[in-house]
């Protein structure tokens, strides 16, 4: 736990890469603070979550296997401006909060698991990695170069990622 921890402080106090915007919320307050400073005080915004339906059925639960995209649900039409906010090891809650330049998609899509396990799944697609390290991890499993082309990923259960909206399903 103890090196997890160091970790987390190193991730929260390093300077942000060109082009990003970060924070460490350590409450959903803070978490909203810097989502309002990103958006702007006056913009109605929604929080998508990666989700398991009904109860785990795997005791205990397969943490990697492979799933199948079974459909895309949602395009989120206003998240070129998305802030994702990943959960961090820490021994209270901490969220690495950060916003990219550069414009992103958004979706939410139903996946199955090879166990059968439904998740209602966020994606997040950068559609601009110029301004990356090119000794990024993405770049490296996807076998792309920086700049070459979008990387997707999913987000995790305990992320949250906030995009704006224009509809009153926002807050």
């Amino acid at each position: 736990m103890a090196r997890s921890m160091g970790l987390t402080l190193e991730h929260c106090e390093s300077p942000p890469v060109k082009g990003e915007s970060k924070t460490c919320a350590t409450s959903l307050e803070s978490m909203l603070h810097f989502v309002r400073s990103m958006f702007g005080a006056r913009t109605r915004f929604r929080a998508l979550t990666t989700h398991f339906h009904g109860q785990r059925r795997v005791d205990p639960p397969v943490l990697l296997q492979n799933y199948t995209i079974l459909e895309v649900v949602r395009e989120e039409p206003l998240a070129r401006e998305m802030i994702a906010c990943h959960g961090m090891p820490y021994p209270y809650a901490v969220y690495y909060c950060h916003h990219l330049n550069g414009g992103s998609k958004v979706f939410s899509v139903e996946v199955v698991g090879e166990n059968g396990e439904r998740v209602g799944a966020t994606v997040g697609c950068h559609m601009d990695t110029s301004g990356w390290n090119s000794d990024h991890v993405a770049f490296h499993m996807l076998g792309v170069e920086r700049g070459l082309g979008p990387v997707c990923h999913f987000f995790e259960v305990n992320s949250v990622v906030w995009v704006p909206v224009s509809d009153v399903n926002a807050y």
